[in-house]
């Protein structure tokens, strides 16, 4: 375990999903990362928790992932009326001061017993972009809960209520999906994405959910609009539904998980760096699942392999299509002809800034575990530069564009929220890997986030527990090994 922060770390993306996760579309950060998002197109590597992101919409989950959004929207999900003398939707009234409840929807697909829409209407929420190619869009039933909206406001957020959310007086807990991904695969249904969407060839279809419900917890979930978008707004909507929570059990703290690209957004929270909205002091326990807690370099380490899924020339529209997770490189070489997408880049350049979560949660591990060769594009995958069959920035310029690790550990998680580690461990364990994707196999890691930077302490309070189990990134928050560990965490 690492217990200093490297210098070498800047003030990003698991995927993180989540760190790890999957998404909207049926696919799934690094960290995370989210994300990433970041199988294979199930971008079962976030996160964070971000490999990049962590889960996707549709076709991965993980750091990286890609998008559910081929899934059509459930056709057995309701309106609600709307009050004659407020002309709000029934059910949205509440006293919430700040954010705005749009509408409420019933009977809802995977096991949830409604669906609400709230809205931050903060001008300091920027609003996102996503990629031109459609490749992020909102999708799977996810896009009836956003008012068919598949570039929905930066803003707006859904809150996810579980069975029997207004019984018994158990602390109410709040799920943080990763990048890429959704309540619905993170935590409901891991199999929406499929096989190797969960991080295994057969994914199951009930998740933390059930289990938590099973175990008489009150049970709420986050789900964004912008699945690789910025973790500072996604900080922020953590808040604000945080004190939704509270106004609709009157409960006066919440226990949070956050897994991949998920893990790094709540503790951003925690730390008092959302954007414009101080730590309000309203967590009791934060469950960080494969969070990139000193950063991760999985998109740089492994990029060369991840352009044939990302870059969409080189890809097989009859196989799968490309998956929502940024490049190390803005152009690059399929069959032959060097094709220039700047826009599916982790970068921000002239055509716009589409990944901006993965960014926040890169950090530089070359100093502690060497770069693998064989992926690398002669050395310029991770540098920067032109190689023999891409070109792209370099992993500095991408810290120096927006990476948050260093200001996160220095502002720290205060000593009043117990904190708790759950890491996977694939190294020597290959039944363990991840399906499909280039696992991390230079150092210890769960296929995405090293254990160095999940399992550290710096910048934690209270670590009131850790935990290493042989799982990989995608499989961390459903694999009954891992909800064992977090239902013991919730006593």
């Amino acid at each position: 375990m690492i217990s200093r922060f490297r210098a070498s770390l800047l003030p990003w993306t698991l995927l993180l999903c989540a760190c790890g996760g999957a998404g909207d579309d049926g696919t799934t950060d690094a960290a995370t990362t989210t994300d990433a998002t970041d199988a294979t197109t199930a971008d079962a590597t976030a996160s964070t928790s971000d490999a990049t992101a962590t889960t996707s919409d549709a076709t991965t989950a993980g750091p990286t992932a890609t998008d559910p959004s081929t899934t059509a929207p459930a056709t057995d999900t309701d309106e609600t009326d709307t009050d004659p003398t407020t002309g709000e939707p029934l059910g949205c009234q509440g006293g919430v001061v700040g954010v705005t409840c749009e509408d409420r929807y019933e009977n809802v697909d995977f096991g949830w017993q409604q669906v609400e829409r709230w809205h931050d209407p903060h001008p300091a929420i920027p609003q996102m972009e996503f990629p031109p190619d459609g490749r992020g869009d909102v999708g799977g039933q996810r896009l009836v809960f956003f008012d068919n909206l598949v570039h929905p406001p930066s803003g707006s957020f859904l809150l996810y209520y579980g069975p029997g959310w207004n019984q018994g007086d158990a602390t109410p807990v709040l799920l943080v999906h990763g990048a890429n991904d959704s309540p619905d695969r993170a935590w409901a249904n891991p199999n929406e994405s499929g096989a190797y969407g969960c991080g295994d060839e057969v994914c199951p279809d009930t998740g933390l959910l059930q289990a938590l419900v099973g175990a008489g917890h009150r049970v709420f979930a986050i789900g964004f609009g912008h699945r690789q978008g910025d973790n500072l707004t996604a900080a922020r909507l953590v808040h604000d539904a945080l004190r939704v929570v509270q106004d609709r059990t009157g409960a006066d703290k919440v226990d949070v998980i956050g897994w991949s690209m998920g893990a790094f957004s709540a503790r951003l929270y925690a730390s008092g760096l959302a954007r414009d909205q101080p730590y309000a002091d309203d967590i009791r326990r934060l469950l960080l699942i494969g969070g990139p807690n000193l950063g991760f370099d999985y998109l740089f380490r492994y990029g060369i392999n991840h352009d044939l899924f990302i870059f969409p020339e080189c890809t097989d529209p009859l196989m799968v299509a490309p998956i929502n997770a940024p490049a190390p490189h803005t152009a690059t070489t399929c069959f032959g002809v060097l094709y220039d997408h700047p826009e599916l880049s982790v970068f921000e350049t002239q055509a716009g800034d589409f990944y901006p979560g993965q960014k926040q949660m890169l950090a530089r591990w070359d100093d502690v575990y060497a770069i693998p060769e064989l992926n690398q594009d002669w050395y310029t995958t991770y540098h920067g530069g032109k190689g023999f069959v891409s070109s792209g920035l370099g992993i500095d310029v991408a810290i120096n564009q927006g990476s948050l690790v260093a200001g996160m550990i220095e502002a720290g998680i205060p000593a009043s929220v117990s904190t708790y580690l759950l890491c996977g461990d694939t190294q020597d364990k290959q039944e363990n890997a991840i399906p499909v994707i280039p696992n991390e196999t230079s150092g210890p890691s769960d296929g995405v986030v090293f254990i160095d930077s999940c399992a550290a302490p710096d910048g934690v309070g209270t670590l009131a527990d850790e935990a290493l189990i042989a799982r990989n990134h995608l499989e961390l928050g459903w694999h009954p090994d891992a909800v064992a560990v977090l239902l013991g965490w919730l006593l």
